[in-house]
């Protein structure tokens, strides 16, 4: 089958830094799912898989979020059969899915929502995992919880922070602060139902300050060690703060004195230590889907990238390490 991968980790400018090439079909496992792939997205971990992780022998896939048709399942399977229409992030120790087909463990699939098309099905399923985690896993808050309380969503028009807005929003009680630097990214978390927008080139306590809210709950999804003694200033004591990027390190002892929590999210840490709950993102991806449908939660995606291919991918790929990407962008599966 045709996939998309690379040989060798490096910048996106490099001659070969995005390759074609023939593999053979995978075959599904017990718990597998083999999926015709129709529609893939490209997030931030995509570019930093490609940037830093050199494959082990041979070439990687690359590309995690996916939306398609089950062609086959493993004798273990009891969520889906071939037909099936679904949407879902993948696994980082697996093959990508920036191929012809792709093989997922069922238990981390939901259904593809039936108001979106593949495409941009395939915009949803990372960001909202990601974000669902941090609302309800990390932050332990329960679906209608929050009233009179605030969240911090730091970098509101990236794929996280769009959906997490929405999820807060509508899921929860919480007063929603995002935050966003240009005029299109204001307006992008505004439509995304942002209660107040602050700007994160400025020091976040004293936009917070001006604002008069003080947020129980802080997600910090870029820039957290920028912003991270600004963070400690503006949350109220006994909060919880929420993060999802990498920073070189954090001085956790200040926040003894407010008896501030902090946790990361990771969406694979299901998948990749095999949880007794990966289940969970089986049932939230549901959850997820139903939203759509309905009309509660709306699409994130903002830029479509053509149909799958080294070049309209390498192009996505530059477009997610300019930072100037709004919400998600997807490509069609390949032609």
């Amino acid at each position: 089958m045709k996939a998309i991968g690379y040989r060798d980790a490096g910048p996106i400018a490099a001659p070969h830094a995005l390759i074609e090439f023939e593999t053979e079909t995978p075959e599904p496992g017990p718990m597998d799912l083999l999926v015709e792939v129709r529609g893939i997205s490209v997030n931030p971990v995509d570019v930093k898989v490609r940037a830093t992780a050199s494959p082990e022998g041979g070439a990687r896939i690359l590309g995690f979020d996916a939306a398609g048709v089950v062609k086959a399942v493993g004798a273990e399977t009891t969520r889906f059969k071939p037909g099936d229409a679904v949407f879902y992030a993948g696994d980082l120790t697996r093959p990508g899915t920036n191929a012809a087909l792709h093989v997922v463990d069922e238990r981390i699939v939901g259904r593809k929502p039936t108001a979106l098309g593949f495409t941009e099905a395939a915009g949803m399923p990372l960001t909202s995992i990601t974000a669902w985690e941090m609302l309800f896993d990390s932050f332990g808050l329960k679906a209608g919880e929050g009233a009179g309380e605030a969240l911090l969503v730091i970098g509101g028009a990236g794929g996280v922070g769009s959906i997490l807005i929405q999820l807060a929003k509508q899921l929860t009680g919480l007063t929603v602060i995002a935050t966003a630097s240009r005029d299109d990214t204001r307006a992008w978390v505004k439509k995304m139902g942002a209660d107040h927008v602050i700007n994160h080139r400025n020091p976040l306590d004293a936009e917070i300050a001006a604002l008069g809210i003080a947020p129980r709950y802080v997600a910090a999804l870029t820039q957290t060690g920028r912003h991270f003694e600004a963070i400690q200033k503006l949350i109220k004591p006994r909060g919880h703060i929420a993060l999802i990027d990498d920073p070189e390190s954090l001085d956790i002892l200040p926040l003894k004195v407010k008896a501030l929590s902090v946790s990361w999210e990771f969406m694979f840490t299901r998948s990749m230590f095999q949880t007794a709950d990966i289940a969970a993102q089986h049932h939230l991806l549901n959850r997820v889907a139903d939203l759509l449908d309905d009309g509660t939660l709306i699409s994130t995606v903002n830029h479509h990238g053509g149909t799958l291919s080294v070049d309209n991918l390498r192009k996505a790929h530059e477009f997610q390490e300019s930072g100037k990407a709004i919400g998600k962008t997807v490509l069609d599966g390949f032609s």
